[in-house]
């Protein structure tokens, strides 16, 4: 019955894309679901696709190993994506583009900024691969399957759905796996598991009070998980793409606001549900194991399949989130920018053929997704690379991405120099650690690049006025695009890499 459970759901995951296709009619609605998302639809896909594999069976593992302190890696989840909502997601909203490159362009008036869509598509990639690895866990223990099956058969199914109907079939997919998450962390893991270990007095009686310390995960943890999530969480394309799906500024502000207090509760769970499992399973020797044990030990049959098919919608819901995401950048900032390195200049969508248009964007669906296939498929562990790509995001586009909202005086000059050095910074701490798992590249990083940003704005002239008018135009939502938004406005064209 469970694995019959779970089957359903990844068919169902097929039928949806298919759904999607039908409100698929040009690249807006493939790529950004039309920019029509209303509060209900907004708030549960981003809620989706910010709480993936290491939120739900990380989290569980974490309160496991470290109890209720295994929260706080939720918990910075959830703060970055509030001060994204309600400091930033109304004004991005307004800037009708698709990438985060694009956005700088549009702030600087460099193009070469278009350079931050290859870490930017690195970081995206890695993501979908290690959400991929993750569900693929599952399939190996619920059906038999090895680890390349397991991989090629989740990998494929998120490549099909997400391929035939884009941003709207993401965005069902989301709503239906925000629920099955909803159903199976709350009201299924987290009472079973409760009920099972005896409440707090038989938790504290079996592992001590120490597993009700909000600390006991160690500050130096703590804070590194606010610096690279909080901050991922304010730059990341798989979440500014969520954005840019808004229907209006307030529907970005707010609906990601409920879906920030979400995460907080679905944090707390998780570790509560960890803290639980210490109790009664304490010989689980990988903490990654938890979740799945937990489901399998404790709930009936049946039941225990619901909570499976929420850990893979989890993970499914960031693999196709982030799949989607990689491919945007692919085909608007890093095709384009090497067309120009080449000496050929990028060809401009045409409004005369919408279809030939989600042909396109499909097929960098499907391209990337094998690509996401193969490496899932050939590595066993890409925490290492995930690492890498994060705190490459953060040390090397956090300064000039934030810096172009909140500093008038910051130059297109200050913001290359800042994803120069803080990138270089940053790998170049990792190599001298040796070690890529380390915090202190982060904060070397972040550092060098606002120091960098700073002193090269102020040495440098300032943003043609021009730019800047267009930009504030922008901000003030009043240049909204006519027909097609990537055709009406050179600037963020999807195939001009703005």
């Amino acid at each position: 019955m469970d694995i019959a459970i779970v089957v359903i759901y990844l068919a169902a995951m097929v039928g949806f894309g298919f759904w999607g296709r039908s409100r698929t009619k040009n690249s807006a609605d493939f790529l950004v679901a039309g920019r029509r998302l209303g509060p209900t639809l907004y708030t549960g896909t981003m809620a989706a696709v910010v709480l993936g594999g290491a939120s739900t069976v990380g989290g569980v593992g974490l309160g496991y190993k470290f109890g209720i302190s295994g929260m706080w890696l939720v918990i910075a989840i959830a703060v970055g994506l509030l001060l994204l909502s309600l400091l930033f997601a109304g004004r991005i909203q307004k800037l009708r583009v698709y990438t985060v490159a694009q956005m700088l362009h549009l702030r600087y008036g460099v193009n070469a900024t278009s350079a931050s869509g290859i870490v930017m598509m690195a970081y995206t990639l890695m993501l979908s691969v290690t959400s991929t690895i993750a569900y693929a866990t599952i399939f190996n223990v619920l059906f038999g399957t090895d680890q390349t099956l397991s991989v090629i058969i989740g990998g494929a199914i998120v490549m099909l759905y997400s391929a035939i109907g884009g941003m709207w079939s993401i965005t069902i997919t989301d709503m239906v796996q925000f629920i099955l998450k909803t159903i199976g962390v709350f009201f299924l893991m987290l009472p079973f598991a409760w009920i099972h270990a005896g409440g707090y007095e038989g938790i504290v009686k079996r592992v001590g009070s120490a597993h009700f310390a909000l600390g006991a995960i160690g500050v130096d943890t703590i804070v590194t998980f606010f610096v690279v999530y909080t901050f991922g969480m304010l730059i990341g394309q798989d979440i500014w793409q969520r954005v840019f799906t808004a229907r209006t500024p307030r529907v970005a502000k707010w609906g990601g606001t409920t879906a920030a207090l979400y995460c907080v509760l679905y944090g707390i769970a998780g570790a509560l549900i960890g803290t639980a499992a210490a109790a009664f399973l304490p010989d689980i020797a990988n903490k990654n194991d938890v979740y799945a044990t937990v489901a399998e030990t404790i709930l009936p049959v049946g039941v225990a399949g619901v909570v499976l098919a929420a850990a893979v919608a989890a993970m499914m819901s960031t693999a196709s989130g982030a799949l989607i995401a990689a491919s945007t950048v692919a085909r608007a900032d890093v095709v384009p920018l090497l067309l120009r390195l080449i000496g050929r200049r990028p060809a401009e969508v045409s409004s005369d053929n919408p279809e030939h248009d989600l042909r396109s964007n499909r097929l960098y669906v499907v391209v990337l997704g094998v690509v996401v296939i193969g490496i899932a498929a050939l590595l066993n562990d890409v925490v290492g690379a995930l690492t890498v790509a994060y705190d490459i995001l953060v040390g090397g586009l956090l300064v000039p991405i934030l810096g172009g909202f909140v500093w008038r005086r910051a130059t297109g000059a200050g913001a290359l120099w800042a994803m120069g050095t803080g990138t270089v910074a940053t790998l170049g701490t990792m190599i001298a650690l040796g070690d890529v798992l380390a915090n202190p590249p982060i904060y070397v990083g972040l550092g060098v690049s606002l120091v960098a940003y700073i002193i090269a704005s102020l040495l440098t002239p300032r943003t043609p006025a021009a730019v800047m008018q267009r930009w504030d135009a922008r901000l003030r939502g009043t240049t909204e695009p006519t027909g097609d938004a990537e055709n009406a406005e050179p600037d963020v064209a999807i195939n001009s890499a703005a």
